[in-house]
């Protein structure tokens, strides 16, 4: 079996409807569109959020608090992972985290899930007390940026 054996089951694909054709087409005349108003005419875009005049859903809801728009949250990055990406004796920095797809080169908190016996020199924005435990112990120093 190869591609150029595949084939669609009957009835998978259906030719388009072919719309303003005349009346025999069945989708003659208005061509599906009905009769009068906004929607029959050319040039008409319909928003997905459009509630047809009433209040919009997004503007009824209330709404609380301040949203920073600007937040640059921690990206989580467990010890134990560190182990598998890294050989010991290596350099751990944000961006060579985000090279080998733990973090996205944002701000990076080393958290504590997972065992490590390798020592790694690891910077990051912030680590919580018991990674900072586990990589000393490894023989590894922490130092925050």
């Amino acid at each position: 079996m190869d591609l150029s054996t595949l084939h669609n089951e009957p009835g998978a694909r259906h030719a388009a409807k072919r719309r303003g054709r005349g009346h025999a087409s069945g989708l003659g005349k208005t061509a599906g569109r009905g009769n009068k108003g906004q929607f029959s005419r050319k040039g008409h875009k319909h928003k997905d959020s459009f509630e047809g005049g009433q209040m919009p859903l997004i503007r009824r809801l209330p709404k609380r608090g301040f949203k920073n728009p600007a937040r640059c949250p921690f990206f989580g990055v467990n010890v134990g992972t560190l182990q598998d990406k890294f050989p010991a004796g290596s350099e751990v920095t944000p961006c060579a985290l985000a090279d080998a797809g733990l973090a996205d080169g944002c701000r990076v908190k080393i958290l504590g899930t997972g065992d490590i016996s390798v020592a790694l020199t690891v910077k990051a924005n912030a680590f919580s007390a018991s990674a900072k435990a586990k990589i000393e112990a490894a023989g590894g120093k922490c130092e925050i940026i």
